[in-house]
Formats: structure tokens, C-alpha cells, sequence
């Protein structure tokens, strides 16, 4: 399946969350969108690490939607401040929704929190920072994860998944509790609006033995919410990087 089916990216307002592979997703997104000819656009809610390599260029600019209007080459990214000299800041929220409003003929790909590269997380009181008209969200987690000790050394804020989980710090991380937290309201479903279709993302799939706990994951999860239409199971930095789709009820496509 392609990937931007599979993560219904193909168009709209599409916020990635959670940890495990955010940025590489919004690139590899906005890249095939733009190859199918498609204005596909990346920007941030919050602080997002220099990505202009990822793109044909990077406009910093207060009235983004101008800058969009001009844009004759794509994907481009759009972000308001270069707030140090490896990362930009975000914009407010409200920015992405008048971006949206406007129809800019393509998905708008928003990174929504932050995880300083660890490959699973619980968001803090104030993330993620999802637009408002937010169409499709996409919670992200690592299947390499599974078997790891919950620490701060592969998980971002450890102390909340602990919370979701039950689990003690330092406890190895099983599929469920990767499942419960992509599940819950204070996870990976954490201020996703009930009209958003949220698509789940198992990340860095590399083996037969990854994709079987993907598959473990995506079971547990399907059924611990409805909220969830699908999951999918991937190696983002694959040219084909989907894995499978697993559908509740339906097993593996």
C-alpha cells in the first residue's frame, strides 16, 4: 500500500505525535505527496530541528499562506523563527488552522510535540499542540522499544508511562504496555479531536522478529479503543517503507 494512503495523508491537515520516527515520517510524507504532484507543506506547533535538506526550501516567515502562493517547487517548509542554529521554532496553533482554511491543494504535515529522538513517549500537560481543524493524527512509537527497560534512555518522560502502564521505571517494556499508551487519552490519543481519524504508526520494523511484535501491538491496541482506524506497521526510511496495515477485526492487509 502506499504510505500516503495507508497514514491517510494524501491531503488535508495531518499532525504526527508521539516518538520513534515523527520526522523522518514527515519528509518521507511530504516527498511522495510532492512527487504526485501535490502542494505538500511541513511545519511544526512546536520546536522542530533544521530540516531544509528535506525539503526544496524553508521559509521563515510570519504569513506562511503568502509564501505558499508563491511557492512554485514543492515540498516546502514553512516555520516562523530560526530559533538557534540547529532548530526552528513552531507556530501557534491557530497559524496552521488559517493555513488549512485557505486549501492549500495538498496535506499540511505538522509536527505537533517533541521526544529528543527517544522511541516512545507520554506527552507532558501541554502537548501535543494540535490545530484545531486537525484532519488525521498520527501517534508514532518504536516497536524496537519492546524489551527495553523503561527508562529515560529510549523513552521520553518515562515517569507517564509508567502511569498509563502501571509498570515500575526500569520494568521491560512488553507490547502491551506500547499498546496502552498509544491507546490512551493521556498518550498517544492525548487532545485528538473526536472528528480527527487517528492512525497509529509502529515504526522502525527492521525483521521478521520487529513485525511480529507490531503485529502484537497493533492487535492489543485495536482493541483497547475504537478510536484508532488502523495501524500501521513500517521502516520509514525504506523507499517502501510499509510493512503491513492491520485493520481491527480484519487482521493483517
Amino acid at each position: 500500500m502506499d504510505v500516503l494512503e495507508a497514514l491517510c495523508a494524501e491531503s488535508g491537515l495531518v499532525a504526527v505525535v508521539g516518538a520513534g520516527g515523527k520526522k523522518t515520517t514527515l519528509y518521507t510524507l511530504a516527498e511522495r505527496a510532492a512527487r504526485e504532484g501535490h502542494r505538500s507543506v511541513v511545519t511544526a506547533t512546536v520546536r522542530i530541528p533544521i530540516f531544509d535538506s528535506a525539503v526544496e526550501r524553508v521559509a521563515i516567515t510570519e504569513e506562511p499562506l503568502e509564501t505558499l502562493e508563491r511557492s512554485e517547487r514543492w515540498p516546502v517548509g514553512v516555520v516562523p523563527e530560526r530559533e538557534r542554529e540547529d532548530r526552528y521554532l513552531g507556530y501557534d496553533p491557530s497559524v496552521i488552522d488559517e493555513l488549512a482554511a485557505a486549501d492549500t491543494a495538498g496535506p499540511i504535515l505538522v509536527k505537533a510535540d517533541g521526544a529528543r529522538t527517544r522511541d516512545l513517549k507520554a506527552p507532558d500537560e501541554h502537548e501535543p499542540q494540535l490545530p484545531r481543524t486537525v484532519e488525521t493524527v498520527v501517534p508514532i512509537a518504536s516497536v524496537q522499544v519492546v524489551g527495553a527497560p523503561l527508562t529515560a534512555d529510549l523513552v521520553h518522560r518515562p515517569e507517564r508511562v509508567a502511569a498509563i502502564t502501571g509498570r515500575e521505571l526500569g520494568a521491560p517494556i512488553r507490547a502491551t504496555d506500547v499498546a496502552r499508551v498509544l491507546a490512551s487519552d493521556r498518550g498517544g490519543l492525548s487532545a485528538v479531536p473526536e472528528d480527527a481519524t487517528v492512525v497509529a504508526l509502529l515504526n522502525k520494523v527492521d525483521d521478521s522478529d520487529d513485525r511480529a511484535v507490531g503485529t502484537e501491538i497493533a492487535s492489543d491496541l485495536l482493541d483497547r479503543t475504537d478510536r484508532v482506524s488502523h495501524v500501521v506497521l513500517a521502516r520509514m526510511i525504506d523507499d517502501d517503507p510499509i510493512v503491513d496495515v492491520v485493520h481491527a477485526g480484519n487482521g493483517v492487509l
